[in-house]
């Protein structure tokens, strides 16, 4: 054959390769789902499940230990929080249902539940303590009386014993998280407005007016609290429970939701909305933590929101899906960077519908988690929408694999390494920072990727 001929059918060739990488750029970008999937479970067995257990089991104490340096190093004084112990159980009994014949994620979920069993519950007064020292002794916050309870810690102890009964069928777990139930229906429920008081004294009186400037009610602890009775509804279908989460979906989709579009922060007693957009700008700026737009909870809430319609109906009901979709579309075109992806951290509107400016363009590493398994949800059931969601999905996926995990020393970054390159240095585990969310995207996103694929 001439090299001139050669040549031709060269240049043929990569003119059809050049067509189809464009096709497939329009379908959701050249990346295949099927290396997607691969490089997911990788990270999820190597770079999350591998890097936390079994180094976080505090085998002297019982639960988990809560600190460690970006290399893995035990450092930090190790105090325990019932949001991180419960998360962590919910971690382990997920895993073992991931992976059934790893039988050891069932047992140190185990040990989880009886720290939280035996250590954390408050036996005089009921409801699980806010914070333990790392043997066990209860540590009370300052300024609330000596002591304080949290609906949001009771609310994610719940998550975790349903999650850990769900795999184990212990009825003391199941019993403890229908206990929690009651606890907060009993102190934390608000009857008259609905939904529930965010802060509590040891003895479950509710601090009606809040706690240390920050209003009683607010949307972190309603998303949590709607999470964890969607977690619990499907194995202990009380109507009391299904009443509670119904009323949870309302108040979060038509009253923290709206017609905005994304989350009231922080309420009062009635719901009224605490905002600052009529003070200067320098008020304004020093609590724009208290009326934000944050994307990542917003995103969180799509997921949330349409699991909890399932868990009462079957399906996902109209009115959930309008506002969900909304939604997702506005954190999407405000708070999505386009360029190499990754959600901001936060965003504000300084006056209604005027337009909103990034206040934080840093990337946290649950806010990304959270944005990967929205943004499949909404490829698959919306293949056809104009914002590409496949194409966002997959640019995702790539943003937290350069950015955010370490593939070095394991586990995820705290911040995008793009915005936040001091990150790499910052610890890997935190009272604050668990596996809960990266663990459960990549579940999440594994099990739909598996769905997809086979056309189910």
């Amino acid at each position: 054959m001439s090299s001139q001929k050669i040549l031709i059918i060269t240049g043929i060739f990569f003119t059809l390769l050049s067509c189809q990488e464009g096709k497939e750029s329009n379908d959701g970008g050249s990346i295949s789902l099927d290396r997607i999937h691969s490089e997911i479970k990788q990270v999820l067995e190597n770079q999350i499940l591998a890097a936390w257990y079994p180094r976080t089991v505090d085998s002297l104490h019982g639960g988990f230990l809560s600190d460690f340096d970006s290399a893995w190093h035990i450092a930090g004084d190790q105090n325990k929080m019932i949001v991180s112990q419960a998360r962590q159980v919910w971690t382990c009994s997920r895993a073992y249902e991931h992976y059934p014949e790893k039988k050891i994620y069932l047992s140190m979920a185990r040990q989880g539940f009886e720290f939280l069993r035996d250590v954390m519950w408050d036996t005089a007064y009921g409801g699980f303590y806010n914070l333990v020292s790392r043997e066990g002794l209860p540590l009370p916050l300052p300024g609330a009386g000596g002591w304080q309870k949290q609906a949001y810690g009771n609310a994610f102890a719940i998550y975790g014993l349903a999650a850990y009964y769900r795999v184990s069928r212990d009825e003391e777990a199941l019993n403890l998280a229908k206990k929690t139930f009651q606890w907060l229906e009993d102190y934390s429920h608000d009857p008259q407005y609905g939904g529930y008081f965010q802060f509590l004294q040891r003895d479950g009186s509710p601090l009606m007016a809040g706690f240390a400037g920050t209003p009683p009610k607010d949307q972190n602890s309603s998303i949590h609290l709607l999470e964890a009775f969607t977690e619990l509804y499907p194995l202990w279908p009380d109507p009391g429970l299904r009443e509670r989460l119904s009323e949870m979906l309302l108040i979060i989709r038509d009253t923290l939701v709206g017609g905005k579009n994304y989350l009231t922060l922080f309420c009062d007693r009635q719901w009224t909305p605490l905002s600052y957009r009529d003070s200067s700008k320098a008020v304004r700026e020093s609590h724009y933590h208290l009326d934000e737009v944050s994307f990542g909870h917003d995103i969180e809430t799509v997921y949330l929101l349409r699991e909890a319609a399932e868990a009462l109906e079957g399906t996902i009901d109209p009115p959930t899906e309008k506002v969900t979709r909304r939604m997702a579309e506005h954190a999407l075109e405000q708070g999505f960077d386009a360029s190499i992806g990754g959600m901001y951290d936060a965003g504000y509107y300084e006056q209604v519908g005027g337009p909103l400016k990034i206040v934080r363009d840093s990337k946290n590493w649950w806010a990304q988690a959270e944005t990967l398994n929205t943004l499949l949800i909404l490829a698959q059931r919306y293949p056809d929408d104009p914002h590409h969601y496949l194409k966002l999905f997959k640019m995702q996926w790539e943003y937290i694999d350069q950015y955010l995990v370490d593939h070095q020393f394991g586990g995820w970054y705290n911040y995008g390494l793009d915005k936040s390159p001091r990150s790499r240095e910052q610890h890997k585990a935190h009272i604050w920072k668990t596996p809960y969310h990266t663990a459960r995207a990549l579940f999440n996103v594994s099990n739909r990727l598996e769905e997809m694929h086979s056309g189910r």
